[in-house]
């Protein structure tokens, strides 16, 4: 089955930019047909290629990892070896996603500090602060309208 680039483009929620961005680093390539080649036709192969780089995307890997990756199927087909690639990849992706989210949670824990922190510093304020004496009531003094002050 083919598909145009405004086909993947609406299955996909993509813009057909993308899609061509996709096709320059080489994780697509479809036939050119018509005048000068000026029309795309992705295969269904193409088709789960897009898909793939989309799932990478969301597991946060970069296009790079995700190509390596989907360039390996396109190999004999060694399972393991793609496997072990992919388990490869992960990994590091796990560890640097691992560190990120420790300095996420020692950056909270710094914010917790602080805000209790200034929240005792606000109290200590409200307790010493002198009471201040309350304001004299304002004079008013009534118009007749139409009648200046």
């Amino acid at each position: 089955m083919s598909h145009s680039i405004s086909d993947l483009a609406r299955e996909f929620d993509l813009t057909t930019r993308a899609i061509r961005f996709y096709e320059d680093l080489g994780l697509l390539q479809p036939q050119r047909t018509g005048p000068l080649g000026r029309n795309r036709v992705y295969s269904a192969r193409d088709r789960t290629r897009l898909k793939l780089t989309l799932r990478a995307k969301r597991l946060g890997l970069s296009l790079t990892e995700a190509k390596d990756i989907i360039d390996t199927y396109d190999g004999p087909r060694d399972t393991g070896a793609q496997l072990q690639k992919f388990l490869e990849v992960l990994a590091r992706h796990r560890a640097q996603v691992e560190g990120q989210l420790a300095d996420l949670q020692a950056n909270l824990e710094e914010i917790k500090t602080h805000q209790r922190e200034a929240r005792a510093l606000l109290a200590r304020m409200d307790v010493t602060a002198p009471k201040a004496a309350p304001k004299p009531a304002r004079k008013t003094t009534a118009r007749t309208p139409g009648v200046p002050a």
